[in-house]
């Protein structure tokens, strides 16, 4: 008796955890991150089954609450959110750069100056004319400065933007060796070790937002993490977390793990935020640097004209543009004053020959041909990038829905199981209560 009653309590034991277990599963189905979870049952074998030809077991014991995921559907999810999140982020940049490039207008103000040229030759004597000309140079320069000072805008944004992503990282870094160190006090199989496991998934998803990340857990689940594959430097491990830092110089940014010796090793991410943001500053530095040579040439070119002309009082032509030391694309007009535009050589007030020379320049040099070329190649690079963000986001979101399919709560199911383990339960309840009764029984035989 006392082996039927011992099966009928193990039952009872076994069935309540089950039953727990699936009410979990349903308590939580809209808790992001929440995987379910499963009650892994064996069978008790008797200890006396082989010595005594016993053809009974001794009951049913919990193995474990286990979680129902893969870690290779968890990180395809991963990959996918890396890839999609740099793509993200390098389209946020390459929008920025479209907007400085068209904010400041500069192909339309670089062909209203050459129109006013133009008009000037025609008739270069005119006091009207040589004011447009000017007129016309004052805003090319504006908005050579305009363009500029929003692409370094940009840029400064982008290190801001940098900064918190790096800072979000070594945060998650720290978050994930706290999850490590609590899989350690844990008793494996309980629900308690799956909540640890829950939210150390969600940590390197976040974590695979800002860089590509591999993950490798040992048998207590804990997690070490590489940024940018499994050759990269570790983020994470079983003992420390280590910290990111961002910096930058001109176009090329540089990411160092620092270790807490002091070792430091350089990150290069080929996914999430932080891999954008590389792509980005390079993208940000060479539009302005071929805005800065576009008029760096631009102003040398119209300055050394008028030195080689005369004015419209027969005097040497003097520059047109100031340019400020360093920067070419601070520039400002130093006339003032129409009649100092050097459109003749050596003709008189009549001869434009110096105006015909700039039109030409204006042809061999391709200055509007140049600016346009920035902008349609930025909007051909945006625009590929949309394209493949769109891909990348229908990968993405397969990659959830296998990993919901696998993971996720649903209701039908876990009802099936309700009813079946509540069942169990009531069964292995009437075993023990048939044991007692049995056993009365055989007590009151006299």
């Amino acid at each position: 008796m006392s082996d039927l009653l011992a099966i009928g309590a193990s039952g009872v034991r076994a069935y309540q955890t089950a039953l727990t277990t699936t009410s979990e599963n349903i308590a939580n189905a809209g808790t992001a991150g929440y995987v379910r979870r499963t009650t892994t049952m064996r069978e008790v074998a008797s200890a006396g089954s082989y010595s005594s030809g016993s053809l009974n077991g001794s009951g049913v014991i919990v193995e474990g609450v286990g979680r129902s995921s893969n870690p290779y559907t968890e990180a395809a999810v991963r990959n996918a959110g890396a890839d999609l999140a740099r793509t993200q982020a390098s389209s946020v940049w390459l929008q920025r750069i479209e907007t400085a490039l068209g904010g400041g207008a500069l192909t339309t103000q670089m062909t209203a100056f050459f129109g006013a040229a133009t008009a000037l030759q025609g008739e270069p004597t005119s006091t009207a004319l040589r004011a447009g000309m000017l007129s016309a140079a004052s805003s090319v320069a504006d908005s050579f400065g305009v363009t500029a000072r929003s692409l370094d805008e940009s840029m400064t944004e982008l290190d801001s933007r940098a900064v918190q992503n790096v800072d979000e990282l070594n945060r998650l870094n720290q978050a994930v060796l706290k999850v490590n160190q609590g899989l350690m006090t844990v008793v494996s199989g309980t629900s308690a070790a799956a909540a640890l496991q829950d939210q150390r998934d969600q940590l390197l998803e976040k974590m695979s937002d800002l860089t590509d990340i591999d993950a490798q857990f040992d048998a207590f689940g804990r997690a070490t993490v590489r940024a940018g594959g499994n050759s990269g430097p570790v983020l994470v491990d079983v003992r420390e977390a280590t910290n990111v830092r961002y910096g930058r110089t001109a176009g090329n940014v540089a990411l160092q793990v620092v270790r807490g010796d002091g070792t430091s090793q350089l990150m290069t991410p080929e996914g999430g935020a932080l891999a954008g943001v590389m792509e980005g500053a390079q993208r940000i530095f060479s539009t302005r640097q071929e805005l800065g040579a576009i008029a760096d040439k631009f102003t040398s070119t119209v300055n050394t004209l008028q030195r080689s002309g005369q004015d419209l009082n027969g005097a040497t032509g003097t520059d047109l543009f100031t340019v400020a030391a360093g920067d070419p694309t601070k520039i400002t007009v130093a006339l003032t004053d129409g009649a100092k535009i050097a459109a003749a050589k050596t003709g008189g007030q009549r001869d434009a020959s110096n105006l015909a020379t700039l039109a030409g320049l204006r042809v061999s040099d391709d200055y509007e041909g140049r600016i346009q070329k920035l902008v349609t190649q930025n909007a051909a690079t945006l625009k590929q990038r949309n394209l493949v963000s769109d891909a990348q986001t229908a990968i993405h979101d397969g990659a959830l829905t296998a990993r919901s399919e696998l993971s996720g709560v649903n209701f039908d199911a876990e009802a099936i199981d309700l009813v079946r383990f509540q069942q169990a339960y009531q069964a292995s309840s009437r075993v023990v209560q048939v044991a007692r009764e049995t056993f009365q029984s055989i007590l009151e035989i006299r």
